[in-house]
């Protein structure tokens, strides 16, 4: 996978998130907030703000609302024309989301209002923008929350259309959206979580390498690679040529764990980019998700993480 074109993330459900730090908090008090910030956000809008962080053009793609889509381009700006920006305006505003750091005792709360902007008209023009920049050699990554039920069939069409414009089709999502868009056949690949996977099997799963290896080889008749997020224990990459465990190695403060599934994903496409082997590409992908929690990804360079943050990997 070194020779792909481009990367296209897509989101259906993006949001604006904004992070309040708080040092201490409980319920019922009143505190000044310690930092904050409020950004164009999601998934997909994370793995595209991942990539750019490394260095990695890509084209960012989606719903976006009409009402907010000036505010959102303004935003992206400060990324240096890495992430080419090819939303599509529906109508009515992106929701706002809310997530609460408490840095004092290493705790969040994510507070999630839903996302109205899917509609058909939406997505049927989404699906022709989406013909005019997929291509073959293109990676298409469909990552977050789905539309409504109602709405699924119209995703599955969309994503079918990318695969057969000859694009390679991450999943990042959950749920009966997920069982729906991987009985099409279309996914090369797919990134649950522990919890995730379970839902996924319809069974209970032992946390553990070995464990994991033994549930993402029963999808490999559907998906090529399967990357499951462990948060602090790492992460499992399953393929019919082999499996891997990784983990960071070495300590710091975890500042957040908000978007590291995100970074890990990013992280896992540019090493198959730069190295084009599973193995070193989870390396990779555990050094973006460390330096996302460590707050590193905020102001220090890639560099500096790729060399300084270590990580052990092994076969399974």
């Amino acid at each position: 996978m070194n020779r792909y074109s481009s990367i296209i993330t897509v989101g259906l459900c993006p949001s604006w998130d904004t992070v309040c730090r708080f040092d201490g908090i409980e319920w019922g008090e009143h505190k000044t907030v310690s930092s904050s910030d409020s950004q164009p956000a999601g998934k997909a809008l994370n793995i595209s703000r991942a990539l750019a962080w490394m260095g990695e053009k890509n084209i960012a793609a989606g719903l976006w609302g009409r009402d907010d889509f000036q505010q959102m381009t303004k935003a992206m700006r400060p990324l240096g024309g890495l992430v080419k920006v090819k939303m599509t305006a529906a109508e009515g505003g992106t929701r706002r989301n809310v997530t609460v750091v408490d840095t004092l005792n290493n705790r969040e709360m994510h507070l999630r209002n839903r996302s109205e902007l899917a509609s058909k008209k939406a997505l049927r023009k989404l699906e022709a923008d989406l013909k005019a920049i997929v291509n073959k050699g293109s990676i298409c990554v469909f990552a977050g929350a789905m539309p409504e039920d109602e709405f699924v069939g119209d995703v599955v069409r969309i994503i079918n259309s990318c695969r057969q414009r000859g694009a390679a089709i991450v999943a990042d999502t959950y749920g009966d959206a997920l069982k729906r868009i991987l009985d099409t056949g279309a996914v090369w690949m797919i990134k649950p979580n522990v919890e995730e996977l379970q839902e996924l099997l319809g069974e209970q799963i032992a946390d553990s390498p070995a464990g994991l290896v033994r549930a993402g080889r029963k999808l490999l008749d559907k998906v090529e690679v399967v990357v499951i997020s462990r948060g602090k224990k790492g992460g499992v990459v399953v393929t019919n040529k082999g499996a891997w465990q990784g983990r960071c190695v070495g300590r710091s403060r975890v500042l957040s764990t908000v978007g590291c599934g995100d970074f890990l994903l990013a992280g896992f496409l540019k090493g198959l980019k730069d190295k084009s082997d599973a193995g070193n590409a989870l390396g990779t992908a555990i050094k973006v998700a460390t330096a996302r929690a460590w707050g590193w990804t905020e102001g220090k360079s890639w560099s500096k993480a790729l060399h300084e943050i270590k990580a052990a990997v092994e076969r399974v």
